[in-house]
């Protein structure tokens, strides 16, 4: 987007939103494939470790033509911030529901950390991705679905 000739980029979280609401409505594809794309995005962000999920999420959405920007963009529910949230979260209410204790986590998500972990522990954080990602993806599609069919219902009108 360009604003007074230069291109115009976010600025704070608020405007990084406001930026990727736009792109998600004003995408050309029908409105099915807008929603599958970001459903794509949230599956792959959550079940697929961080730093792996674009090798994942791209592919897919060029595979299944669909959004490719809503499949890159939801992919960043994990993100460097997220992660010391979201990661412990998923493992330990999978561990937890699995075998009935408290898995040893790591103090830093990262890929050397996620490796030296038990097996117990890597499969619930594998499993814990994988439930996450289950649960979030059909609403982010439904959502995504009801928000550009009714922008363009009201773009028509």
């Amino acid at each position: 987007m360009k604003r007074g000739g230069a291109i115009w980029r976010p600025r704070g979280i608020a405007a990084l939103v406001r930026l990727m609401r736009c792109k998600m409505l004003r995408d050309r594809l029908p409105p099915r494939r807008v929603a599958a794309g970001w459903a794509i995005g949230m599956f792959i962000g959550c079940a697929v470790p961080f730093g792996f999920q674009l090798v994942v999420s791209i592919p897919l959405a060029i595979a299944t033509k669909t959004s490719k920007i809503g499949a890159v963009a939801a992919t960043f529910i994990t993100n460097p911030v997220t992660i010391f949230f979201i990661y412990p979260a998923q493992t330990v209410a999978v561990h937890r529901l699995l075998f009935g204790s408290y898995p040893r986590l790591p103090e830093e998500w990262t890929a050397e950390a996620v490796m030296a972990m038990s097996g117990r522990t890597v499969a619930s954080f594998l499993l814990g991705g994988v439930a996450l990602g289950a649960i979030l993806a059909p609403c982010v599609y439904f959502s995504v679905l009801k928000a550009v069919t009714a922008f363009r219902r009201r773009a028509a009108a």
